[in-house]
């Protein structure tokens, strides 16, 4: 079995940080996406690689194991369970079942051959004469999905490419910036039959130009005419659900805050439960006034 290297996968040295290996994976799979190579095997296989060395890699546990047992890190537990239950290591000896009734490691730590030595304690029959194979969970497979805040207001279908296979899924309300959905069974498939991983989608909302979020509340500024603040009316503002009126009470100040109540965005996976939206004032200063309007100022002024 070749040995595959993650980290040379990745593009990163062993001692990458969390965020380098973050940053190396989100460029490579956008590079790689099925989405943008829809019929380019190569790079669907790529990209599977590349979401195969992120799930190792960025868990500290499994980065842990995959350092020291390489690409057999999955198996790495089993390995400690047979060595607690009577295995010794005998350098010098060929495998096989020792006087204690272990098993004899020949050279393993010192240069063993990792392929060889996995095969024969868990692939079944080369050292231990069991035909029976264990069966192991695929790996997760990961990707991410963008979204605008206006994708976000109503629960809504979308379809994905993973691995060359298109899934259908529901995407909640209200779903958060960075937020991760498993899609159960979706990962790669199972060895000797065992359970396919799962699909780990995190979902990547873009900034709006309107709108800031902050949670289930957004936050917004809107221009206000003098001679509004000053006496009062009514204006429109948009919100996420279209345009609504807005009365404003004279002698408004500049950064005035307002709340409409219930304009923000629904709060994930509850009902019609919403948060709000703050509007906050910004007067704006007339311009290119006639000689009679600044007349009328100074009139004002004097007063």
């Amino acid at each position: 079995m070749a040995y595959i290297d993650y980290y040379k996968l990745l593009g990163v040295e062993k001692n990458a940080t969390d965020k380098d290996i973050k940053t190396a994976y989100r460029k490579l799979a956008r590079k790689y996406h099925p989405d943008l190579n829809p019929d380019n095997k190569e790079a669907n296989l790529k990209f599977q690689q590349i979401n195969e060395a992120n799930e190792v890699l960025s868990d500290k546990e499994k980065r842990k194991k995959y350092d020291q047992y390489g690409e057999h890190w999955q198996n790495s537990e089993a390995y400690e369970q047979a060595q607690q239950r009577g295995s010794s290591y005998n350098p010098g000896t060929s495998g096989g079942t020792n006087a204690t009734g272990g098993y004899d490691f020949d050279g393993f730590g010192q240069g063993g051959d990792f392929s060889d030595f996995f095969q024969s304690m868990f692939g079944g029959n080369r050292a231990s004469g069991n035909k029976r194979q264990a069966k192991y969970r695929g790996q997760d497979y990961q990707t991410e999905l963008h979204l605008s805040l206006l994708d976000t207001v109503e629960t809504h279908k979308q379809t994905l490419s993973v691995n060359g296979k298109s899934i259908r899924i529901t995407i909640p309300a209200g779903i958060e910036n960075g937020q991760v959905i498993k899609i159960t069974g979706h990962g790669a498939p199972g060895a000797n039959n065992g359970p396919a991983g799962d699909l780990l989608i995190t979902f990547l909302i873009q900034d709006d130009p309107h709108f800031k979020r902050d949670g289930k509340d957004l936050y917004s500024t809107v221009p206000l005419d003098l001679y509004t603040a000053i006496l009062g009316g009514e204006i429109v503002t948009e919100t996420l659900n279209g345009k609504v009126k807005v009365k404003v009470k004279p002698e408004t100040q500049n950064g005035t805050k307002i709340k409409l109540k219930g304009k923000g965005l629904p709060i994930y996976k509850s009902e019609n439960v919403f948060g709000d939206l703050y509007v906050t004032y910004s007067i704006q200063i007339p311009v290119n006034l006639t000689d009679k309007q600044k007349e009328l100022f100074k009139e004002l002024a004097q007063l």
